[in-house]
């Protein structure tokens, strides 16, 4: 995996290679080597062990979630801000999955500092920290993550988990 830094280092010096192949008039190396160029930039955006991982997360393979994300070493370094919180917000469910309830909330906590882009991501932060909070007999913070994620949850896509959350919650 490569860093930053590296990442738009090798962006610019593809894009100035395509540029001078424009200038010496060998137009398909020069459309080649910007179409490169572009390639690179856009893993700088979009990391390509965080778009495996999402993958894996959809069709609910956790164990390949984590193998995924393991390769990451140092994700403030090598992932951008939004990217850092998302990593994080992974570790956390896969954690919560693996009823290692402290790292999990050490992770979707973090998540949340660093910033989610959409609502509906925080939403479902909120969400897993009521889980978390109900899993320690904490009622009062378990519904106050509750009402939180009711509230980030403007598209109802999370209602029928907070739903499911709130009857466990009536329980305890």
């Amino acid at each position: 995996m490569w860093n930053k830094i590296v990442r738009i280092s090798l962006t610019i010096l593809l894009f100035a290679a395509g540029i001078w192949q424009f200038v010496l008039v060998n137009i398909g190396n020069g459309i080649f080597l910007l179409l490169l160029s572009g390639i690179v930039l856009l893993s700088y955006f979009r990391n390509e062990n965080m778009i495996m991982a999402l993958w894996y997360l959809r069709s609910q393979q956790f164990d390949k979630v984590k193998k995924w994300l393991s390769r990451i070493k140092n994700p403030e370094k090598s992932l951008i801000k939004s990217q850092a919180a998302y990593y994080y917000l992974l570790q956390g469910l896969v954690s919560g999955q693996e009823q290692n309830i402290n790292e999990a909330e050490k992770n979707i906590k973090r998540a949340m500092a660093l910033g989610l882009r959409m609502k509906t991501d925080e939403a479902m932060a909120c969400l897993q920290m009521a889980g978390i909070a109900l899993a320690r007999r904490r009622k009062t913070e378990a519904t106050m993550w509750l009402n939180k994620a009711k509230q980030l949850d403007e598209k109802k896509l999370l209602a029928e988990q907070i739903k499911q959350v709130k009857t466990l919650l009536n329980k305890i």
